[in-house]
């Protein structure tokens, strides 16, 4: 596997590990963000831009994971470039970026952050889920590197 495959392979894993903790969280925590929230607002703004039908139920929860899981893969693909040494800080770094960006660019084009930003803790959480997924997509592609 080369290195390209490696770094996107570690940062899916980062991503679906991220998109793990925020449905699980979400169900047995009210103050838990709800991301998907914005990203179905952010999906229906953004199609309708565009000039199309945004879609509805079950296609829009689909539209919208599959863009969150692609977007943050692809983030997380760049933790792997750069030497082995602290790849996994690299990954939390990166998160804490991704994380806050989360919860300041919604609010400048104009989605409601209400999910993401309930209460402190809630915002804790959103920076600290991006973090998790960071470091376990460092982790990932470090494994990955020992391996090959």
């Amino acid at each position: 596997m080369n290195v390209f495959n490696r770094n996107m392979l570690g940062g899916l894993i980062g991503a679906v590990i991220l998109n793990v903790i925020h449905s699980v969280t979400k169900r047995f925590d009210t103050e838990a963000p709800a991301i998907d929230e914005v990203g179905d607002e952010a999906m229906k703004k953004t199609v309708s831009a565009a000039g199309f039908e945004p879609p509805k139920g079950n296609a829009l929860v689909a539209a919208t994971f599959g863009a969150d899981v692609a977007s943050n893969a692809m983030l997380y693909t760049m933790i792997g470039y750069g030497g082995d040494k602290h790849i996994v800080l690299r990954g939390a770094l990166l998160g804490t970026v991704v994380g806050l960006a989360t919860l300041t660019i919604p609010k400048q084009v104009g989605l409601d952050t209400e999910p993401i930003k309930k209460t402190e803790r809630t915002k804790i959480m959103t920076v600290a889920w991006y973090v998790i997924g960071g470091m376990a997509a460092g982790l990932a592609i470090k494994a990955m590197r020992r391996h090959h």
